[in-house]
């Protein structure tokens, strides 16, 4: 039976070789966010980061928690922070980002989205970062609440009503843009759910 995240930062700290498996476990979900946000090209070598910075701070993980991935993706974000501000790019980013929405492997944008994300992208870039992150972390990467909390070190209403807000924001401009225009997965119509 496998040990729970837990179980194996708290046996890294005597045996460091042990921590290679929360690398295993979970490189996948910290690469993904990591490429989300400033693209596939940059993403390793910020995951890469995240599990040395994980690596030399395990001594401070909170056992009580037995899943490490909002400890994880708390220290991505950081990292992604970092990297954008030193770049200078953070609301550039979060758009092209968009366009890699399902497909971080690749350095292709998936064309036939394009139009579709456009509105979207510019409303989701200019969403306060405390709304942001919320819903990044709740869409992009299915956490909980409880664990967005965790993962940005904030109560769970905190959580709550951020997302309520964005949530609010984005549904007002899809409004503003359906009245310019009608996109294709704006409307119901031929959903099934009509």
């Amino acid at each position: 039976m496998a040990r729970d995240d837990a179980a194996v930062i708290a046996g890294s700290i005597d045996e460091p070789v042990a921590f290679a498996a929360i690398f295993e476990r979970h490189f996948g979900l910290v690469y993904r966010y990591c490429a989300r946000r400033i693209g596939p090209e940059a993403a390793e070598d910020a995951a890469g980061e995240v599990f040395c910075r994980a690596f030399e701070h395990r001594h401070r993980y909170d056992t009580s928690r037995p899943d490490a991935a909002p400890w994880l993706l708390g220290i991505a974000r950081n990292v992604v922070a970092d990297h954008l501000r030193a770049s200078g790019r953070r609301t550039d980013a979060y758009a092209r980002a968009a366009l890699f929405q399902g497909r971080p492997e690749t350095n292709e944008p998936d064309r036939g989205r394009q139009d579709e994300l456009a509105l979207v992208a510019e409303e989701v870039r200019l969403l306060p970062p405390a709304e942001l992150e919320p819903l990044l972390l709740f869409a992009w990467e299915e956490l909980s609440y409880a664990d967005i909390a965790i993962a940005l070190a904030i109560p769970v209403g905190t959580v709550r009503s951020r997302l309520n807000r964005a949530r609010r924001r984005l549904r007002r401009a899809l409004q503003r843009g359906d009245r310019r225009r009608t996109a294709p997965w704006a409307t119901t119509e031929g959903s099934g759910d009509g």
